[in-house]
């Protein structure tokens, strides 16, 4: 956002603001209000308030019930849910089987990311008006679980704005959905300035019942650490999801704030193009993909001093971590598997002459610079650290609605991201970053081309093992494998403190959602 123009947003902001609204700011903006074309946190988050699931999270993290009331596996290959009754969208219409059946469906198309999910479920039938059994072609012993990332759709109100498939964000296309939404959820949106402003009102329809006493929200994103910051130290804002590490001491220190924090289920990694032959954006002196040699990626990771990174970018908010999944309770609390490659860079220029790059080679590195915590710093970080093994990395940061499309269409060599969300099952990483690219969205973030045949049996095993000591087994031998050819490089496990106003009282949640029926605001 232009800084000039944040005074009179916020002031505006606060014209519409009654006692019980939150106006709250993070550095990015949702991508869109199409629940099935991207699988970003913040976009989830904020469309969550509008849109439900069969299940949802509760605050201790375990599934709790949403638009269904009960669920049971009545086979191997069979679960049944029942619908709540009496639930309605937005616009009225009432909510049924045939709505589950269509965004099943909907979530399946090639242009929806969560398709690796929907897939994973099955395909529902309708037995009644309020009861869908869903078949599966082969065990799945999360289905509850993934059934909280699949937001369920008007099929109506879908068919009346011709959205019956989700809209092609890689493409940047454009849809009825891209700014207005119909769902279930216990917030309405009510209107929406993409990069501007985002505004929702409670739902007074709502069939949950709210914890808190929030009436409205106005999401302000802010791309300017120092103008977030300034913006709640004012209290022209309320709530600073993602207040800049150097800033929580002193946010910390005034009586008119408080800092929730916590570990978030998120590993941020580096990604390489380990599937072409030669560099797409680079060059290196034979001419060759570098990436697709061990040694190269082993010396990048040795290369890595995460412990500076920790220290001096992110004033300790951050985990580092050898380990491949968002939580380490995905490698059943291993510490194995959690272990990093040691920093030595003598050992890494080694392997780079080993590997027949003495002199390094040139590459560049594509980075988010308003998705995670300091995602451009720790970019430049990488770039000095590993120029003293004579790699010469070019930065190239841009905003988050250019990175993912830019990612998504594999158009990079080597990039920074991050993944995770509210499960600390290993699926969740396994299946759609790890796995190598195939059918039923299998692969579907696995950006950087990996194909590691020994690794994706093992998960591939474990995705249909319901035997849980058996899964277990199958879960750490998979990311052990993945972990000896270095197809990702982890970094760390962010840790997010959230700043906000002594009125404001909301609690914390692993997954960096804020879940606004939550909020309670005192004045």
């Amino acid at each position: 956002m232009h800084r000039l123009l944040v005074p009179a947003l916020l002031a505006a902001a606060a014209t519409l603001a009654p006692a019980q609204t939150l106006r709250w700011t993070s550095q990015g903006d949702m991508q869109t209000t199409d629940p099935h074309s991207q699988n970003e946190v913040l976009t989830n988050t904020l469309n969550n308030q509008v849109y439900e699931g069969l299940t949802r999270r509760m605050k201790d993290m375990a599934m709790g019930p949403a638009l269904a009331t009960e669920w049971t596996q009545l086979s191997p290959l069979q679960w049944r849910f029942r619908l709540r009754p009496g639930v309605r969208f937005h616009d009225g219409t009432p909510f049924t089987a045939d709505d589950v059946v269509f965004s099943m469906q909907r979530l399946r198309d090639p242009n929806a990311p969560q398709r690796v999910y929907a897939n994973a479920v099955g395909v529902p039938k309708v037995v009644d008006p309020l009861t869908v059994v869903f078949e599966l072609e082969k065990p799945n012993p999360v289905v509850p679980e993934l059934m909280s990332n699949l937001f369920i759709m008007s099929r109506r109100w879908c068919e009346a704005h011709r959205v019956t498939r989700p809209l092609d964000f890689k493409q940047q296309e454009e849809s009825y959905a891209s700014r207005n939404a119909n769902g279930t959820g216990p917030f309405v949106l009510v209107s929406r300035q993409p990069g501007v402003k985002t505004v929702f009102r409670r739902n007074p329809n709502w069939w949950g019942r709210f914890e808190g006493n929030l009436q409205e929200f106005v999401h302000l994103p802010i791309s300017t650490d120092a103008t977030r910051t300034a913006a709640l130290i004012s209290g022209e804002v309320d709530l600073v999801l993602d207040p800049p590490p150097r800033d929580v001491a002193r946010l910390r220190a005034l009586p008119q704030l408080k800092v929730l924090d916590g570990e978030e289920n998120r590993l941020i990694y580096i990604g390489m193009d380990q599937a072409r032959n030669t560099l797409l954006h680079g060059r290196s002196p034979d001419g060759r993909n570098p990436f697709k040699d061990l040694r190269v990626r082993q010396a990048l990771y040795h290369a890595i001093d995460a412990e500076a990174i920790k220290a001096k970018l992110m004033n300790g908010y951050a985990l580092p971590t050898g380990g491949l999944t968002p939580s380490p309770r995905g490698a059943y609390g291993d510490a194995r598997l959690e272990t990093r490659l040691r920093y030595d860079v003598a050992l890494a220029r080694k392997l780079l002459a080993e590997a027949g790059y003495a002199d390094g080679f040139d590459v560049t590195l594509d980075c988010p610079n308003n998705r995670y915590v300091n995602d451009e710093r720790i970019c430049i970080a990488l770039a000095s650290m590993w120029a003293q093994v004579k790699v010469r990395v070019k930065v190239n940061a841009m905003s988050r609605t250019l990175f993912f499309p830019k990612i998504e269409k594999f158009d990079t060599s080597l990039f920074l991201a991050g993944w995770g969300g509210g499960s600390t099952d290993a699926e969740v990483m396994l299946t759609p970053v790890l796995r190598k690219r195939g059918e039923q969205g299998v692969g579907v973030a696995n950006y950087g081309g990996i194909a590691n045949d020994a690794a994706d049996a093992l998960a591939a095993a474990s995705t249909v093992e319901t035997d849980p000591g058996k899964r277990e087994a199958l879960v750490k031998a998979a990311l052990q494998a993945f972990r000896e050819q270095v197809n990702i490089i982890p970094l760390h496990r962010q840790v997010i403190p959230w700043a906000m106003k002594r009125e404001v009282s909301i609690p914390h949640s692993p997954n960096n959602w804020v879940n606004m029926d939550w909020v309670t605001i005192s004045k």
